[in-house]
């Protein structure tokens, strides 16, 4: 950037550092070579580059002082440019901001390098400043640094690998631009999410995600939802964007409907009502949120334990009676303490059976409880299926009945934890096209909890329970009464 012509490049260059819609009309070649067939961007490219231009006004970083992060996401159908976008984004900032610091990320690897990172590759050869900086795409170094500055003036692109998440971690570029860049973020791990929040607090920060909205839960749905104060959004339909293939997706609504699930996440740029894999839809969710009934006494009373297996999980005892959940408790205690507990709960409801998750350290507390006298019953959620040609095994089971029973049911509406377990968990099928949930390891890779709450309820539907008479609480009564809880 010391030869003349580079001199006169940059000080043109500047003169975009507001503007990235005017930095993308002079930077590439428009109507010429390459793009001898396109004029310009789309039209809603050319919304968002305005709209990210006035941010960016609006802020009016001075190379000191911090302003608030420019987020902006985007859901959409298929084929409106996306990656286009993410390339001119890129280039936008490495060229007008000296020292920025990216990092760019997919859903998958194959993603990230054949789509997301070669879409930069061919824009960066088209740019006029494209020569300031050195491209790589090699498995392993993926990278776009500036010739001169190679280490403080960078983007990298990085797999989304929950274990990845350091790499997300603060770019300090105080003085200059911190940006993060989201293709596909329906998929990105909510971990790397929150590391990158971390990411957003100095210098002139933004984060630009973009993706189909296959997933009606994680921090991609919430952009749009919970956190859509915080976000610039916008959902765009695929029909509505020139160069689309009109007629591939007028066959998709002729086949699937306008309101299908598929539809509405590959053309209309909606959230599904149920996601491909996401087991128990938010509408059903909500609509048992909203319900609201009252116990009858003739339903039998079912206690549902589940226990913790890790430090980071909790242990759960859940009271339902008929289509009502009366009440939920949740303890970090050790084994026997939190037998302690289930008494105190047996002593309060005198339920029609208690039902116990008992696997690996659960065990111990079903052998508490019959060395008490309470008959309660010990739940293998990775055992047979009773419907096995439905389910692969027991915990898919168990859910499925749940997932029947919340259509009629009531849950609190002060739980956010059972809301959250209920929507987050995804399913698929084994090799003999049974039912399958995703294992609590993979969701933890998701960058979710644990769903102790609704593993809770889902043990109430292990096995058929029966309302007690009142003849048959004797000797339950004689082993509580007998319990002191440490003894």
């Amino acid at each position: 950037m010391t030869h003349g012509v580079d001199l006169d490049l940059a000080e043109d260059c500047a003169q975009f550092y507001a503007d990235p819609l005017g930095f993308v009309l002079w930077a590439f070649d428009w109507g010429q070579g390459e793009l001898v067939d396109f004029k310009g961007p789309r039209d809603w490219q050319l919304a968002y580059l305005e709209d990210l231009g006035v941010q960016i006004k609006e802020r009016g970083f001075d190379g000191l002082h911090p302003v608030a992060p420019m987020d902006m996401a985007t859901a959409s159908g298929h084929g409106i440019g996306k990656s286009a976008m993410s390339a001119w984004l890129i280039l936008f900032i490495m060229s007008t901001r000296p020292f920025a610091k990216g990092v760019v990320t997919s859903n998958t690897s194959d993603q990230l390098r054949t789509k997301t990172w070669a879409e930069l590759g061919k824009w960066h050869k088209r740019c006029l400043t494209g020569h300031w900086f050195n491209y790589s795409a090699s498995k392993g170094n993926m990278a776009l640094v500036h010739k001169r500055h190679p280490e403080s003036w960078r983007c990298d692109a990085q797999t989304c690998r929950e274990e990845n998440s350091e790499s997300f971690a603060g770019l300090h570029a105080a003085n200059s631009t911190p940006f993060y860049l989201f293709d596909e973020a329906s998929a990105v791990p909510d971990k790397i999410w929150e590391v990158s929040d971390g990411g957003l607090t100095d210098g002139e920060p933004m984060r630009f995600v973009f993706g189909n909205p296959t997933r009606n839960s994680g921090r991609f749905f919430e952009c749009f939802n919970r956190l859509r104060h915080r976000w610039k959004t916008r959902q765009i339909d695929s029909r509505t964007v020139t160069g689309t293939n009109q007629n591939l997706m007028q066959q998709w609504v002729e086949d699937y409907g306008e309101d299908s699930d598929f539809v509405r996440v590959r053309v209309r740029g909606v959230f599904p009502r149920a996601g491909s894999t996401q087991f128990i839809s938010n509408l059903i969710v909500e609509e048992a949120l909203n319900r609201q009934l009252s116990a009858q006494p003739q339903d039998a009373i079912v206690i549902g334990v589940d226990v913790a297996r890790f430090g980071d999980d909790q242990s759960v005892i859940l009271v339902r009676q008929g289509r009502k959940v009366l009440e939920i408790k949740k303890y970090r205690v050790d084994t026997m303490t939190l037998v302690g507990h289930v008494v105190e709960v047996i002593r309060q409801y005198r339920p029609d059976g208690v039902l116990v998750d008992g696997v690996g350290v659960g065990g111990g507390v079903v052998d508490r409880m019959k060395q008490l006298g309470h008959d309660c019953i010990d739940v293998n959620a990775g055992a047979r299926a009773q419907d096995q040609k439905t389910y692969m095994n027991k915990r898919a089971e168990m859910w499925g009945e749940m997932r029947d029973w919340l259509k009629g049911g009531d849950i609190p509406t002060d739980d956010r934890e059972l809301e959250t377990d209920l929507t987050a968990i995804e399913y698929g099928f084994d090799a003999k096209n049974r039912l399958q949930l995703e294992r609590k390891e993979d969701m933890k890779k998701r960058g979710l909890h644990s769903p102790d709450v609704a593993d809770a309820l889902a043990l109430t539907f292990a096995e058929d329970i029966v309302k007690w008479s009142e003849d048959d609480y004797g000797d339950m009564e004689v082993a509580i009464s007998d319990y002191e809880p440490g003894g």
